[in-house]
């Protein structure tokens, strides 16, 4: 066999193949599906519990065969996206409504994992029975081959209430992502129940019915008024608070209890505020915290800060708002594939998505209600019609030869062949007319069903059956009848599964807080070679001043609410406050630079540490080991971001210095060969910060600048190769010049 080779553009292959895999995510993995806002995976694990008869009121199955069920037969794509799926349909505290009722460890809210497939175990909930799969039964649905083509799956499942906006929904694709925050169940079926009535409802009533998102945990929505502009465009951000309440402890102290958190505290991160809160105190950005507690339980949340005597609750309570995730934003993206594809929607256009969704169940599930319904029809009248000539039926029967001799006659009205009684019963015989189907039923008749009640029973059946037809018919022939039926079964719902409102929505201005101000008084900064920095007061570094003067790199005398400039050797600059560093006793060992700002030790090398004010007050002076300088105001780092680009630095090249500028005339620069170049000061330019500056010095192979000397008199001195050299007496030269070579 010869090979055949296709020769085509790289690009072009990648292109595809990458849309594809796109498509693949967004469609197939990651985003809900709008009619019955589930993702795939949930689907199909919910589709297989009820097709394994898991049902709500049946005893519970192990997780690890409902899982490896799903695997097997709908979706291979390993067993932790499936249990990790499960278990969260499971949650109430993440479910607006859970739909698996979940039987062992399913975690907690404060971010404990489920424990393994095979311990837990797990049934559908009834709403999930009722209302999410019900109606499978009877073809309302389409249903498509699975991944081998073995099995038939439901392409969406026949949700009837509005799931997409009930549980919400999360998820990440590719460019794309999707954060539906769930809804109140009774909210969202008046609203669809209104929208049924009049379709042009005004968004004002919609969002009347509606207010605003339902969360499990509570908690209270605070930007009201930005709701409604959020529902139009299907994106915004919702500001949600915890609950605080305020408690009389012993003694006269006053404890918060959070009764209630924000959704996107779930998990880990109520942790992380319990560490967040007793860092607020740790470093001392209030003293009123006396000590906090998580005593949670299944009964509810329960976090008690506990206060000083007199402390004011309400400033520690805006403290908490504006410092932890005690006031969070949940950003809404409310993105679902509608139609085959992804697309942002309103709330009115979901709310149109599921009616039509819901019309379009209830067409077909009437249309195959009214075809069996026919059909029973059909079969009743036969044997209605089988009773009254049942003597001659009977005699065709024991006449004929065979079941389809008496078929073919009760059919067609075909004689021959068959034995009978009397010329008249076979004239009555030929003029028999019932259908295929009557023909089979009465063939299969019991002779039970010729007692007096029977047929009694059988003309009632049948009137009903005839009720039936005429009531599905108006259904599917009448938009009134087909909504009032829709509107019945959403009522039903509300009343059985609807549950209050959790959420409170109020509109609350923008958390006030004015930090507090710590007490200004004198000390002095301390900085190690290895970058371990600490402050001490006036009085403790003036009996030490010898040992840290010997000791440290740089002694800064400063204020405690002062702030530092860390200029690095790579260009940048980060501000350091001083009420991060801690104030301890002098043999202290300080606490790394690296944990108090963004500077980073791994990647950089402190070059020099100014006073904020000292900086922005000054004119800086930047020389660079390859011999480029500039001076720059201080004012380009008057800044309020914690890092930034302190200067431009050319490929390989780094900071021999940074200086603040003085009234000297006269500026010498010396190089590791030792060459020393004296030229005035006011040759070097006053650039902005992003410039790399001019050339200060002409440097030959690897030569590099490795000091910086500012003339104050003509008899200063430096050591250069191990002698003394006046730089008083240095030639004067001019910038970018080459210097002259001091001979040791």
């Amino acid at each position: 066999m010869e090979d055949k080779i296709i020769r085509t553009e790289y690009s072009e292959i990648m292109q595809k193949s990458y849309i594809d895999y796109a498509m693949s995510v967004i469609i197939s993995r990651a985003l809900p599906d709008v009619r019955d806002g589930l993702k795939p995976v949930q689907r199909r694990t919910l589709y297989d519990m009820y097709e394994l008869g898991i049902r709500y009121d049946r005893p519970y199955r192990k997780s690890a065969r409902i899982v490896g069920d799903t695997m097997g037969k709908y979706h291979p794509h390993g067993d932790s996206s499936i249990y990790g799926a499960l278990v969260v349909l499971a949650q109430d505290f993440k479910m607006g409504i859970p739909l698996v009722d979940g039987h062992g460890n399913f975690g907690s809210i404060e971010g404990d994992g489920a424990a393994a497939m095979r311990y837990t175990e797990a049934r559908l909930a009834r709403i999930t029975q009722e209302m999410f799969l019900g109606d499978l039964d009877k073809d309302v649905v389409n249903f498509v081959p699975n991944f081998d083509e073995t099995e038939k799956e439901p392409e969406v499942l026949p949700v009837r209430v509005p799931n997409i906006l009930v549980n919400g929904s999360e998820g990440i694709a590719v460019g794309m992502a999707t954060n539906i925050p769930t809804h109140n169940l009774g909210e969202v079926i008046d609203a669809v129940i209104a929208m049924i009535r009049d379709s042009h409802i005004s968004d004002e009533k919609l969002f009347s019915m509606i207010p605003g998102p339902d969360f499990p945990t509570g908690g209270i929505i605070v930007n009201k008024s930005e709701l409604p502009e959020i529902y139009r465009t299907g994106t915004g951000k919702i500001r949600i608070r915890g609950k605080v309440e305020l408690e009389k402890g012993k003694g006269g102290k006053d404890r918060l209890v959070i009764t209630e958190i924000p959704y996107t505290m779930l998990g880990a991160n109520i942790g992380k505020f319990l560490n967040d809160v007793a860092a607020l105190a740790e470093t001392k950005k209030t003293t009123d915290i006396t000590d906090i507690s998580n005593q949670s339980s299944k009964e509810g949340i329960r976090i008690v800060i506990e206060l000083k005597k007199g402390a004011d609750a309400a400033y520690i309570e805006n403290l908490l708002y504006k410092k932890t995730r005690l006031e969070d934003t949940f950003g809404v993206n409310m993105l679902a594939v509608a139609n085959g594809r992804p697309e942002t929607m309103s709330l009115r256009s979901v709310l149109e998505y599921h009616i039509d969704f819901q019309f379009e169940l209830a067409t077909r599930k009437y249309t195959s209600l009214l075809a069996k319904e026919k059909n029973k029809s059909e079969i009743q009248e036969g044997l209605i019609r089988a009773v009254d000539v049942i003597d001659l039926i009977i005699e065709i029967l024991r006449g004929s030869k065979n079941q389809k001799m008496a078929k073919d006659c009760l059919i067609s009205g075909v004689t021959d062949g068959i034995n009978f009684k009397t010329a008249k019963s076979k004239k009555m015989a030929a003029a028999l007319r019932f259908t295929p189907a009557q023909a089979d039923a009465i063939l299969d008749m019991r002779l039970h069903r010729l007692i007096g009640l029977e047929l009694e029973a059988l003309m009632e059946e049948h009137e009903k059956t005839l009720r039936n037809i005429d009531t599905y018919t108006d259904i599917l022939n009448n938009y009134d009848s087909m909504a009032n039926v829709i509107i019945s079964d959403l009522k039903a719902c509300k009343k059985q599964f609807a549950v209050p409102r959790r959420t409170r929505i109020i509109d609350a201005d923008q958390t006030v807080f004015e930090e507090k101000k710590a007490e200004d008084i004198p000390a002095v900064f301390l900085m190690d070679r290895f970058g371990y920095a600490r402050l001490v007061d006036e009085g403790t570094y003036e009996k030490n001043r010898d040992a840290a003067e010997a000791e440290c790199r740089y002694v800064i005398p400063c204020m405690t609410n002062s702030r530092f400039c860390i200029f690095t050797e790579e260009g940048r600059m980060h501000i350091l406050k001083a009420s991060d560093v801690p104030l301890g006793k002098f043999r202290d060992k300080g606490t790394p630079v690296d944990n108090m700002c963004n500077f980073d030790s791994r990647s950089e090398v402190i070059a020099q540490v100014f006073l904020y004010e000292q900086v922005t007050g000054s004119e800086l002076l930047f020389v660079t080991k390859k011999g480029m300088v500039k001076r720059v105001p201080g004012s380009e780092f008057d800044i309020t971001r914690k890092t930034m680009a302190a200067t431009k630095l050319s490929e390989g090249d780094t900071l021999a210095g940074i200086y603040i500028m003085d009234d000297s005339q006269w500026i010498v620069l010396q190089t590791r060969n030792g060459y020393l170049l004296r030229f005035p000061m006011e040759e070097i330019p006053v650039y902005k910060k992003g410039t790399l500056g001019v050339r200060g010095m002409k440097l030959s192979g690897t030569d590099q600048v490795e000091t910086v000397h500012f003339l104050q008199n003509s008899s200063q001195e430096a050591e250069v190769g191990g002698r003394k050299v006046v730089l008083g007496r240095l030639k004067i030269g001019k910038r970018d010049s080459a210097g002259s070579k001091v001979r040791s």
